[in-house]
């Protein structure tokens, strides 16, 4: 297990499979961080899979851009897919990020009647150069709870455009 925690967690107006079935589009979840934003420190990441599109254990996933200038890049395998109700990925090898080292990320789908409740979960190491742990001191908690909630509030949203869903959000070490 990896030293920090952070989830988000709402109710989806969507029973667990059509909610599993477009989650499980690894581009889907990483939207947040395509399109340039300050949160990305001015810089986007593009989305690589392989043939089976990161839908199966043992799929590979790659993003790589830019924050801060900066050039990023990770590859992520699943590790665990159970349809309809959970999906885990991790990095490979040596990423190279900012404020995050390593991770172990997924989602976790439970039935409440004809909704779901969907929690997104990122566990992670803190970078080991000095320069980019001194950064992520600062910010990764920050950006833990960025992705998770990105993640649950674009779901929460394409299933329920217009309306507004309770999330809650959370972390531990």
């Amino acid at each position: 297990m990896l030293p920090y925690l952070h989830e988000a967690v709402a109710r989806v107006n969507a029973p667990v499979r059509p909610v599993f079935e477009y989650i499980d589009e690894p581009a889907r979840l990483s939207s947040h961080m395509n399109k340039s934003s300050w949160r990305m420190g001015g810089g986007a990441m593009q989305i690589w899979t392989d043939e089976a599109r990161g839908q199966k254990v043992g799929s590979r996933i790659r993003l790589s851009g830019r924050m801060l200038g900066l050039a990023l890049n990770v590859e992520e395998a699943v590790i665990e897919r159970t349809v309809p109700i959970r999906k885990v990925w991790q990095t490979l090898g040596t990423p190279r990020l900012l404020v995050i080292d390593h991770y172990r990320m997924g989602f976790e789908l439970s039935p409440r009647g004809e909704q779901s409740q969907l929690r997104v979960f990122i566990e992670y190491a803190l970078p080991q150069h000095a320069f980019s742990r001194l950064v992520a001191w600062l910010f990764a908690r920050y950006y833990a709870s960025w992705c998770t909630r990105s993640m649950v509030q674009d779901t929460v949203r394409h299933f329920a455009e217009g309306s507004r869903q309770a999330a809650t959000f959370g972390s531990a070490q």
